[in-house]
This record gives structure tokens, C-alpha cells and sequence, in this order.
């Protein structure tokens, strides 16, 4: 019993120290803001791959066309003919006819992955050197291109990424962003402090043709849940650097059941933990909120067990609101930062699901993921 005690402070300590770090980080990350120049405008393509209608579909997609830019083009890529998505298109091209706006359908597959199928079609009537990749349910400001695209004047940069912040329906997806806000965004500037980011988002990727050219073009992703993931790795691990951006998208969550909130977090948990196995495995000197109540209860009710668990739940929240609210500037970690340690005991749950299961349902599709992220599309019985 002495030992797991012991066991126990151990991880409460290292997720302290975690919390500790995560403040430092995000106060280093607000105070070195990303270089921009006002003359470096190269012309851009923004490619948009769509499956289906989102949440507020036409004010996300419309946003990325009223951009204070000189040069840019718009690709929206759609595998089927009677996808829903493709008369807001329609309607988002009259609408901005001064834009350079096109739309591809095809059905043509490169891999398992449907989304960078859609974006190696897309891709083909590209018109400039720098791609700009976001997922359809991103909104955006007229600044946003000004402010991402900069980085790229060092030649060395190959990559651009940006953090994001979620816009929530109902309890279900309020819960998911305060993951995203205070939990899964301290990691991610823990590890832009530690040794800088070597992995991208769908939010924002912004990438030089070349460097996709190096890695193999979306042919290299076209097998990975984590396309976003790998087209930041693959370049970085080609030479290339990869920026974390100070600009902060909007992530429109809409509604969910939590039955479709559970296999979505269940399946991005099995990917991370494919995909970086040990990182995954880490996560555990992070859960200081379960294991400081653990202790406690562990511990009977000690002054060690309440000291600990007060000492650790207060450098949780102090986290949660410098990174959710100081640095994302994000509305449901302001308003709900309190319901942090619920949220850490859900996410504690996933995480060991995580580890079971081997097979993921998205899109419509049954897949198997294996060694390293990649995806098997699983044949229907039926």
C-alpha cells in the first residue's frame, strides 16, 4: 500500500510540474510573438476539402473568401456529385466573383483516406507555390492569411500551423472544447517550448509545394488517420521547419450526441496512440486531478492527501485559464474553466480506452488502424 501511495504523489508531482511548465510555456509563447513583414504577400491557394454540410457551413467557408490579401486562390474539393455542400459552393462563387474561386469533384481515391484524396484532386489546378490546407468547419478573419503566411520568408520554413479555439452547442461539445482549450493546447506549447513542434493541425497547414513535393505529395498521407499530424512531421523530418503560428482559428464544434462525442475523442486517442506510442503512454504524468483524488482516497483523508490534491488541482485550473483564456482567448474556458477536473476525469476514461480496439468508424467508413497511424478500410459484410 506504501508503494502505490508513493506511486501515486510520484505522478501527482510530475503533473504538477506539467502544469508548472504549461504556464511558463504559454507566458514564453505570448511574449514572443511571430515575426511578420507587411511586404511579404506571395500569392496562395487555399484548399478545402468538403464531406458533407457542417455546422454554419456557408459563414466557415465564406470567411476564407473575404480575406485583406493581394493574391489567393480557393479550391473546394468534393468526392460526390450530390454532396450537399456543393450549392453552398455554388452559391459562395457568385457571390464572390472577384475571388478566384474554383470547385473540383471527384471521386478519384489515392488512399484509405477520403479527406487527402480530395486534396490530390484539388491540388492538380493548384496555381501557386504555397498551399493552404483547413478543415470546412475553420472560420477565419480578414487578417488571418496576413498573419500566417509571414513565416514562410525564411526559406527554412516549411510548415505553418495554427492553434485553435472551438465554438460549442449544448454540454456535450462544451466539454470537448475545454479538452481542446486547456488540455490539449498546454501540451502542444509544452512542446513548441521544449524543442519546438514537428507536427501540424487541420485548422491551418500551410506548406510550401515543395516540401509536400519532398515527402512525396499526398501520396505519403493518403493511408494515415493523422494526415494533419504527418504534414508537419514527414517535412520536418525532411529538414524543413515547422512554425507554430500566433493566430488563433475559430473551430465550429456545432452539436453532438455523446455517444458521437465519445467515438470521436476514443478514435483520435487510438490514432495518437499508434502514432506516437510512447507520447501517449506519457499522458499519464499529466492526470494529476485523478491522481491527487486517488492519493486521497488512498490516504484516508490525510493532511498529505489534501494538501496534495489542493496544491495540484489549483495549478490545474491556474493552466487551464492562462492557456485557454490568456492565450486562445477562448469564451467556454473563461465561462466553464471550473468544470476542468469533470472534464480531466472523462478524458482520463478515454485515455484508457484509447488503448483497447483497433478499428475506427469515420465517415461512414470501417477502418483498421495500424502500427504508425496508417488505415485499412475494412470491407462491408454486407
Amino acid at each position: 500500500m506504501a508503494i502505490a501511495n508513493l506511486l501515486l504523489l510520484i505522478l501527482c508531482l510530475s503533473a504538477v510540474l506539467f502544469y508548472c511548465y504549461g504556464i511558463y510555456a504559454a507566458i514564453a509563447f505570448l511574449r514572443h510573438p511571430i515575426a511578420t513583414d507587411p511586404e511579404f504577400h506571395p500569392p496562395v491557394t487555399i484548399l478545402k476539402p468538403i464531406c458533407g454540410l457542417e455546422n454554419d457551413a456557408y459563414s466557415n467557408l465564406a470567411s476564407f473568401c473575404q480575406q485583406d490579401y493581394p493574391v489567393y486562390q480557393i479550391i473546394f474539393a468534393v468526392r460526390d456529385r450530390q454532396d450537399p455542400s456543393i450549392e453552398v459552393v455554388k452559391k459562395i462563387i457568385q457571390q464572390f466573383a472577384n475571388v478566384d474561386i474554383q470547385l473540383v469533384v471527384s471521386d478519384r481515391l489515392i488512399g484509405a483516406n477520403l479527406k487527402v484524396s480530395n486534396l490530390a484532386n484539388a491540388v492538380i489546378v493548384a496555381k501557386h507555390e504555397i498551399l493552404l490546407i483547413a478543415d470546412s468547419d475553420i472560420h477565419v478573419d480578414q487578417d488571418y492569411l496576413q498573419t500566417v503566411i509571414p513565416p514562410l520568408k525564411d526559406e527554412t520554413v516549411g510548415v505553418v500551423t495554427c492553434l485553435y479555439r472551438s465554438s460549442a452547442q449544448g454540454w456535450v461539445t462544451t466539454l470537448e472544447a475545454i479538452k481542446t482549450a486547456t488540455d490539449f493546447h498546454a501540451g502542444v506549447l509544452v512542446s513548441n517550448q521544449l524543442e519546438g513542434i514537428k507536427f501540424a493541425f487541420g485548422s491551418t497547414i500551410v506548406i510550401r509545394k515543395a516540401a509536400l513535393e519532398t515527402i512525396g505529395g499526398f501520396k505519403a498521407v493518403a493511408d494515415f488517420l493523422a494526415d494533419d499530424f504527418q504534414l508537419g512531421y514527414l517535412p520536418s523530418q525532411a529538414g524543413y521547419k515547422v512554425v507554430l503560428s500566433d493566430y488563433v482559428v475559430t473551430h465550429n464544434l456545432g452539436t453532438s450526441t455523446l455517444t458521437d462525442a465519445i467515438r470521436r475523442q476514443i478514435r483520435w486517442a487510438r490514432c495518437i496512440r499508434v502514432s506516437r506510442p510512447w507520447g501517449y503512454l506519457a499522458l499519464i504524468f499529466t492526470y494529476g486531478t485523478v491522481t491527487s483524488l486517488l492519493l486521497l482516497i488512498a490516504t484516508k483523508g490525510t493532511i498529505l492527501g489534501w494538501t496534495v490534491l489542493i496544491i495540484t488541482w489549483f495549478m490545474r485550473l491556474v493552466m487551464g485559464w492562462v492557456v485557454g483564456v490568456k492565450i486562445l482567448h477562448d469564451p467556454i474556458a473563461k465561462r466553464f474553466f471550473w468544470i476542468i477536473p469533470f472534464s480531466d476525469y472523462i478524458n482520463f476514461a478515454i485515455w484508457c480506452c484509447g488503448f483497447l480496439g483497433k478499428t475506427i468508424e469515420w465517415r461512414g467508413q470501417r477502418l483498421l488502424l495500424t502500427k504508425g497511424g496508417k488505415l485499412i478500410a475494412i470491407a462491408n459484410s454486407n
